[in-house]
């Protein structure tokens, strides 16, 4: 009998549980005692921390928000279905003898049917929601955890599964509910009893025979499950204390913990450490401290002490002058006072040391991450093989669905409480690829609870016309800022400083800035906070919705020269400097951002809006899907296409890679601005698990020409907004057959960008989430690797040359290109190499040009330089 079977058949009731040798019924803790060890019981302790919104490193709330401590006890602070505390430490196998529970609970709510229960659950094991079962780990179990449910029903009546006494008993006062499992031949037997846990007064007890042992196995939960009246839903319902688990050969592992500091990021840039360290919620423990220390000869020493951020429940760290030359042990140690003792938590890792002398430098990229393949373990696995020197994740690392429950959108605290939850699961999966490496994260419109966003530079979104297309297709933040804020807090602030902190509307902060790190200069742009909503600028007849025109005779085309913004003229003003500067011995350069600057996606021919995504049939692989056309989709930056174009031009001057997430659809093209290729090329990674599965199938004409040796959806095209793109390798949902088909079939993984130095070239590499790289190394994704040169990142094509510039003295120096006419930087590059013969695209003006090491402000120039003049530019130093 399968699992679902299985608890079916208890529910109905005819009751089939292994087991256990035979054990004493118990009625009071006194009587536990004796049958328990140190290494197999479980004590909540909850009396000995003060009152918190969290109940403890050993112990996971859904939803974080509804469960805290007051007065020694575990509350769940509403009235509402499926609320449950998972142990973390202890799970029942098959192995597991004389399991007992027992816990004591006090009813608040006054809103009651015989519908509401509480309780245990027991043998909690997620079930096939959100995806079919094919692995087991017991963080997933705590999320998604199904399982026996025994205890009170709120009429007074005891049950175990659809079982119930004969009689119901009073909840008036607090009661101590008892369940022991004990083994009878096949089979177990169940026994619920509940006694007065002030004078220990038998109440009642109800017995449940025949039971399968295999529905046991799992974790063990509290449950607060009310359904009667959703007006009540804000009331609490019960509280817990006393809560205790015992037997033998249980799953006992005491690091089996979450928190109080769950995770740590950090970046190292120009000698400046950031680092942010995520905790529980015990920023109200007072006299509590955070320190940031480093082991030096066998010794910890601590280099700063802070407290925690009440909303964002962080602790940030800053050490200048950070010498980097060569990895350096660190650890948080929190220390907690709590009611009768003082405690002292740690979290452990490793500052690296930056690879400045190394050729290469790998860096790993993910996106979009929902809980279908939680917690992800394979992608850890994997990843951490490739031995990578950096991570960025791209945005949204979290899904409004993420871990059930939808979300809490007031009041600030509890909504922050609820974003908290979802961020936890997380770094719960993921926080081994990052801890001992540095790491950024950018948040995307998910992050922040948006379906697609449109920032407007900080505009407040109307949410009281509605908080779906009504609200975010006028643009702005739906969020309060204050809540907007603690995002970017949790996410961001341990990238390096912004490049211009003046914060946008409402207060709202921002974290746009350079990063070089191991040789290259990485520009981090923010391309949805600055974004102008298309539905305030383009005409009302378009009919937008969600990003989407809904007049099909609506010509997006003619609307190129619109007033709206894309990354906005601070972002400009950035880019512009950026793409000058290679101080810091930076060789190359790549641009982060949330999503590409273009539109690599189709659709059934005619559609007006994206909705019918995740429905679309999967193909089998090498099936070409006909029908298709490339969609108009505001929400990519393929719109604006001037302000796109804008931002190419920028990028291009420095020659840089760009790498984006959001697309759901892995993805390498060529941009092109006037011609195809004339800018640089770019990557949008896979989604780690993909909700959306878009996919680029676009209608190949037969004088279509595909790119040599490469799939026919690939070469020369036009995305629905008309912006020039060559696509290079798309990696399309394809039928993998396995499972689950909704993590494999939907083209999921991460990529690894890798760049060598000493060649100049930069290696696109884009993997699937399940394949070993070490088992497989020919596994990627159809289509790649790809390796472009550092020079195809400025495509564009040269009218005349310069001179050759001959320079002594001075090895790999960076080169500056100014047009004289409008004193406009033409690009700035870090030669390999003393001579190089710069490339220009006008004949009719001069040039200045620069050489130098911006490191030590060592430059010399060349003024009134012509294409027209063949003689070599020598320069010496």
């Amino acid at each position: 009998m399968d699992r679902r079977e299985t608890l079916k058949t208890i529910l109905l009731g005819s009751v089939s549980i292994p087991f256990l040798s035979k054990i004493p019924r118990i009625n009071s803790t006194d009587n536990l005692k004796p049958l328990l060890s140190e290494e197999t019981m479980m004590v909540s302790e909850w009396d000995q921390w003060p009152d918190m919104e969290w109940t403890g490193p050993g112990f996971w709330g859904n939803r974080l928000q509804d469960w805290q401590l007051r007065d020694g006890k575990a509350r769940c602070s509403v009235t509402a279905p499926n609320r449950t505390l998972h142990s973390l430490t202890h799970q029942v196998n098959g192995e597991s003898r004389n399991l007992q529970l027992s816990v004591n609970l006090e009813l608040l709510s006054e809103t009651l049917s015989a519908e509401d229960k509480i309780g245990f659950r027991i043998g909690a094991k997620a079930a096939d929601d959100p995806v079919p079962v094919t692995f087991e780990d017991y963080r997933r179990d705590a999320i998604f955890g199904e399982g026996i449910e025994a205890g009170v029903q709120a009429d007074g009546y005891l049950f175990i599964g659809n079982q119930k006494s004969d009689s119901s008993i009073s909840l008036q006062n607090p009661i101590k509910l008892t369940i022991s499992a004990e083994r009878e031949g096949n089979n177990c037997h169940l026994e619920l009893t509940a006694i007065n846990s002030g004078d220990g007064t038998f109440l009642d007890k109800i017995n449940v025979s025949d039971v399968d042992p295999q529905s046991l196995n799992g974790n063990i939960a509290l449950l607060s499950h009310f359904q009667s009246d959703p007006t009540s839903a804000d009331s609490p319902s019960v509280l817990f204390s006393n809560w205790m688990i015992s037997g033998e050969n249980l799953n006992h592992d005491s690091n089996q913990t979450f928190g109080p500091i769950c995770f740590s990021q950090y970046t190292l840039n120009r000698g400046t450490l950031k680092m942010t360290t995520q905790l529980a919620p015990v920023e109200s423990i007072e006299n509590h401290s955070v320190e940031l220390q480093i082991q030096q000869n066998g010794v910890w020493q601590t280099l700063q002490t802070t407290l925690i951020d009440p909303l964002s429940r962080t602790a940030h760290f800053r050490q200048e002058y950070w010498d980097s030359d060569e990895d350096i042990t660190y650890r948080i140690r929190l220390e907690l006072p709590l009611k009768n003792d003082t405690r002292e938590y740690f979290y452990k890792g490793t500052i690296a040391a930056e690879p400045l002398n190394s050729d290469e430098l790998k860096t790993a990229v993910f996106s979009c991450n929902s809980h279908y393949g939680f917690p992800n373990q394979e992608v850890v696995e994997n990843v951490k093989k490739h031995h990578p020197d950096l991570a960025v994740f791209l945005g949204d690392q979290l899904y409004e669905s993420h871990g059930g429950f939808g979300i809490q959108n007031s009041p600030v605290e509890k909504a922050a409480l609820d974003w908290l939850r979802k961020w936890y699961m997380f770094g719960w999966s993921y926080r081994e690829i990052f801890r001992d490496i540095p790491s950024a994260f950018i948040p995307d419109d998910h992050d922040v609870y948006h379906g697609n966003i449109w920032g407007q530079s900080g505009k407040d979104a109307p949410v009281d016309e509605g908080w779906g297309y009504a609200a975010q297709d006028q643009g702005g933040y739906k969020m309060p800022p204050e809540w907007v804020n603690m995002v970017q807090r949790a996410q961001t602030s341990n990238l390096p400083d912004p490049y211009d902190p003046s914060p946008v509307g409402q207060d709202i902060s921002v974290y746009y800035t350079d990063w070089t790190y191991g040789g290259v200069s990485f520009a981090i742009l923010e391309d949805r906070k600055f974004k102008t909503a298309p539905k305030n600028i383009l005409p009302a007849e378009a009919k937008v919705m969600n990003g989407f025109i809904q007049n099909r005779d609506f010509d997006i085309k003619q609307y190129y020269n619109i007033e709206a913004d894309l990354l906005g003229e601070r972002q400009h003003t950035f880019l512009d400097h950026w793409a000058a500067d290679w101080s810091h011995a930076a060789q190359m350069k790549a641009v982060f951002s949330q999503t590409n600057f273009c539109t690599v996606a189709t659709l059934p021919e005619g559609s007006i809006i994206d909705q019918i995504v995740p429905s679309l049939p999967i193909p089998m692989k090498g099936e070409y899907v006909t029908g298709d056309a490339p969609t108009v989709d505001m929400d990519s930056n393929g719109w604006p296409q001037k302000g796109r174009d804008e931002a190419l031009k920028r990028i291009r001057k420095g020659f840089a890679l760009h790498i984006a997430g959001d697309q759901h659809l892995a993805s390498t093209v060529h941009y092109g601005v006037d011609e195809h290729g004339d800018s640089g090329f770019a990557f949008a990674g896979p989604a780690l698990n993909n909700i959306w599965p878009r996919r680029w199938w676009p209608n190949v004409q037969t004088d279509h020409k595909s790119l040599p040796g490469r799939q026919k959806n690939t070469g020369d095209f036009e995305d629905g907004f008309g912006n020039k793109m060559t696509v290079y390798a798309v990696g399309n949902p394809v039928q993998t057959n396995r499972e689950p088909g909704l993590i494999y079939d939907r083209a999921t993984g991460y990529g690894m960008v890798i760049f060598d130095k000493k060649d100049r070239t930069m290696r696109i590499e884009c993997w699937p989430r399940y394949v070993d790289p070490e088992m497989n190394p020919e596994g990627q994704f159809d289509g790649w690797p790809i390796t472009i040169k550092q020079s195809e990142n400025y495509g564009r094509k040269a009218a005349a040359h310069l001179p050759e510039l001959q320079i002594n003295g001075l090895m790999n120096p960076v080169v500056q290109v100014y047009n004289e006419r409008d004193e406009d930087l033409e690009y700035a590059i870090r030669i390999a190499g003393n001579r190089f013969t710069p490339k220009v695209y006008q004949k009719e003006t001069t040039y200045r040009v620069r050489i130098g090491d911006p490191d030590r402000e060592l430059w010399k120039e060349f003024n009134q330089v012509s294409p027209d003049d063949s003689t070599p530019l020598v320069c010496n130093f």
